[in-house]
């Protein structure tokens, strides 16, 4: 989905259509959850600063999240794909996988499958929706950002090895900031530079995440998309660019975190009732610290509020540390559910 969230509070409220709105919160600790494209023209983007995106855009209007409106949205977009096929492999509220190797309606183009279910999207919720197509799950993933919003790319077969030599290492799903840059200082601008590496060295660089780089940059990715899954817990973490050395500056980066898993949790309809908080320190040392309740967590303010305890708790003046992860675990309820996708490397970067 486009700008999700942004998109569905602009379509509820009218005064907000044209004007660039934020969802989250513009205080000093808030956070942008997302981000309209009118807001975005200014360089605002979901997981900043509240402070930050009022610098870049002055008139930008945020708005408290409505995780309810954004869950019957995503029910009525989940219908429409049942129409289609049965292998659905929801990443988030917004996002999903689609098997349509064989469809309910026999249609033989996943293009035109792709078109016909952004217009149904549209004609049912008044949201725009883009689409990503092509032989494997990694190579959709980036195909669905080339055209947003409201727009759709294939990446046919005979192309796909052409596309990622020539594609920038940054754009590379999964590839975040940190790594783009450690493959800066080793001559990898491209796909092309990447696939010009050894495994063997890759792996040495890059640990079990190089083994994944040399089969990705090939095209090569055999994951199914997995529906009718249980998950036993629910998770997202940061890895930062440079090292975070105060408490505030952790409960800020928290934030966005937390955002993420919350909205991870809302997709499957579960929530934890214990919550988990990783610190992986500048020396690569790593902690967990974890809280217990005898009720699910569902609601967004109280799992920030708790995870900021947790940090406040286990951060010691003068430790720095370089990622904080979130995970809500002993997940309520018994229904069968998509399975959030899973990378063989940590996410560097949540978006």
């Amino acid at each position: 989905m486009d700008a999700f969230y942004a998109s569905v509070e602009q379509r509820d409220n009218p005064e907000l259509r044209g004007k660039p709105v934020a969802v989250g919160g513009g205080g000093r600790r808030g956070v942008v959850a997302a981000a309209s494209y009118e807001a975005r023209k200014f360089g605002v983007r979901s997981a900043m600063p509240g402070y930050k995106a009022k610098e870049l855009c002055p008139q930008i209007i945020f708005v408290r999240s409505n995780f309810s409106a954004y869950k019957k949205a995503s029910q009525e977009i989940r219908e429409i794909f049942q129409e289609y096929t049965d292998l659905i492999e929801p990443l988030s509220l917004d996002e999903a996988f689609l098997d349509v190797t064989e469809n309910k309606k026999g249609m033989l183009s996943a293009t035109l499958i792709a078109k016909e279910i952004r217009e149904r999207i549209f004609e049912k919720t008044k949201l725009t929706a883009s689409a990503g197509i092509s032989i494997n799950k990694f190579l959709a993933k980036i195909a669905s950002d080339i055209n947003k919003p409201n727009g759709q790319k294939l990446i046919a077969p005979e192309d796909a090895l052409e596309f990622l030599e020539k594609l920038p290492i940054e754009k590379f799903f999964g590839i975040g900031k940190a790594t783009a840059e450690k493959m800066h200082r080793l001559d990898i601008r491209t796909g092309k530079d990447l696939k010009s590496k050894e495994k063997i060295e890759l792996a040495r660089w890059f640990g079990k995440s190089g083994i994944w780089y040399y089969h990705i940059v090939r095209a090569e990715d055999n994951r199914v998309v997995r529906p009718h899954r249980i998950r036993k817990s629910v998770g997202a973490e940061n890895t930062f660019f440079n090292d975070l050395n105060t408490v505030e500056s952790m409960v800020e980066a928290i934030q966005p975190i937390v955002n993420k898993v919350f909205e991870r949790l809302s997709a499957i309809d579960r929530f934890g009732r214990t919550l988990t908080l990783k610190i992986k320190y500048k020396d690569f040392s790593t902690i967990t610290r974890s809280i217990s309740f005898p009720h699910e967590i569902n609601d967004l303010e109280m799992m920030r509020n708790e995870c900021e305890i947790l940090i406040r708790e286990n951060i010691h003046k003068g430790d720095e540390v370089r990622l904080l992860g979130i995970t809500a675990s002993n997940l309520t309820g018994t229904f069968l559910h998509g399975e959030q996708l899973e990378l063989p490397f940590p996410i560097e970067i949540i978006d």
